[in-house]
């Protein structure tokens, strides 16, 4: 009976061990967003909801992680029940990732709809003076001035009424250099604030970290194919051993 190949087998070791790598950088990256103060401040000024999907790639990332180490393990140990489990839990993920990937292509127009329309609802709230708005609105005046920006879709203009109501308390898009850059900042009722909407460094934000995102699950695609590959032939060559 033929032997299992030691190149194959130490070859799945590797791929197997790129693969956790890949599910620790997912993990890791999706714990720093979940406790990253810029991070929060971005989803709470979007939609609270969104730390949901974070929490959800927190629990891929560590569903990566176990299949990698599976895959490592079935690998070394030539274990057929491990090498079987590895193959089928990595085939479920490229296959909703696959399907993922689709139905964002497909929807990108609906999604960025209903971007503009949360957008829209957080306009609402910061015209509002209820108080569960008034946390949101402080929540928000810390991401306009870190970020040197001002309401959401269409500048101080956002604000309403409280622009003028809550002046006395926080200052609202102030734009208070000493010599304030035409680009970056203009005049509305007499005062001085910052001219680009929080929407538009909202939206930069998301842009520069799907490209990350799109990047990693590339990287993790192309793995996945090959750990299937590997795995497979070693599952076969373990059979006929």
């Amino acid at each position: 009976m033929a032997g299992v190949s030691s190149c194959m087998k130490y070859s799945m070791f590797i791929f197997n061990f790129l693969f956790w790598v890949c599910g620790s950088i997912i993990l890791g990256v999706s714990i720093w967003i979940r406790v990253s103060k810029d991070a929060q401040q971005v989803m709470y000024a979007i939609n609270s909801s969104l730390f949901a999907a974070v929490d959800l790639m927190i629990a891929v990332g560590s569903i990566i992680m176990v299949l990698g180490f599976l895959g490592c393990c079935g690998a070394i140990k030539e274990s057929r029940c491990m090498l079987l489990l590895f193959f089928i839990g990595l085939l479920l993920i490229l296959i909703l990732q696959v399907t993922g990937g689709i139905l964002g292509a497909v929807y990108r127009s609906q999604i960025e709809t209903s971007l503009n329309k949360t957008l829209m609802e957080a306009v609402n709230s910061l015209q509002s003076s209820t108080e569960e708005s008034k946390v949101f609105q402080e929540k928000f005046q810390k991401f306009q001035r870190k970020n040197q920006c001002c309401g959401l879709l269409n500048g101080a203009e956002d604000w309403g009424r409280n622009f003028n109501n809550l002046i006395g308390v926080n200052k609202i898009c102030e734009c208070d250099l000493k010599n304030p850059s035409p680009d970056l900042c203009t005049t509305f009722q007499g005062r001085s604030v910052y001219k680009t909407p929080c929407g538009d460094v909202i939206i930069k934000y998301l842009k520069d970290h799907l490209l990350i995102i799109m990047g990693i699950a590339f990287g993790l695609a192309v793995i996945e194919i090959l750990g299937l590959g590997f795995s497979m032939s070693l599952y076969c060559q373990i059979q006929r051993k």
